[in-house]
């Protein structure tokens, strides 16, 4: 089984907001694969998908603990799956990215995004697979930043960016990991 998380905040005040990249992805792919994330345990609400081109099933989960605390929800959920984090992939905003850009590593540290240095704190491992979407550097204040809404151009660098990356997701989970990142790290 795979698990492929989005990381983003609960709420509408948050929707649409920067730090919702990995949420808004989710929610591409939804519209795609017809999934519907009606399943609410491990502290988030998750999807499950049975593709007949993949050998295995794959569950979409966004974790409701706000970011600072995915870790709780992820490890729940693939503790109770089994899965191994190897077959994790975690999607999320970047920063060090211009808005639009995608890109996929299989390891590394989290770059100072609290959600996925909760997920490495909670697994216990830094070999977790992820997607960033960038959202591009602040002039001032980073958290404002992360917590506002993209307008106009950088909007519409966002919206590609997030089209690219669930097209990604779906090129990783057909084709492998390794194929995505060749395709998409350009």
């Amino acid at each position: 089984m795979k698990l492929v998380v989005g990381l983003g905040n609960p709420g509408k005040e948050y929707e649409k907001t920067r730090h919702n990249m990995g949420f808004m992805v989710l929610d591409a792919l939804a519209d795609d694969l017809s999934l519907d994330f009606s399943k609410n345990d491990f502290k988030g609400t998750y999807a499950r998908l049975k593709h007949p081109d993949l050998d295995e099933d794959v569950i979409f989960l966004k974790p409701m603990t706000f970011m600072n605390l995915s870790g709780d929800s992820v490890s729940a959920l693939a503790s109770y799956y089994r899965i191994d984090p190897l077959d994790i992939i975690v999607v999320y905003d970047e920063m060090a990215l211009e808005p639009g850009r995608i890109r996929l590593r299989k390891s590394g540290s989290s770059g100072g995004h609290k959600g996925m240095e909760d997920i490495i704190r909670k697994l216990g491992r830094s070999d977790i697979k992820r997607l960033r979407v960038g959202i591009g550097e602040p002039e001032h204040n980073p958290i404002d930043f992360v917590l506002g809404v993209p307008k106009g151009e950088e909007e519409k660098k966002i919206h590609e960016g997030i089209d690219q990356a669930k097209k990604a997701i779906k090129d990783a989970l057909l084709r492998g990991f390794d194929h995505a990142m060749n395709a998409y790290n350009h």
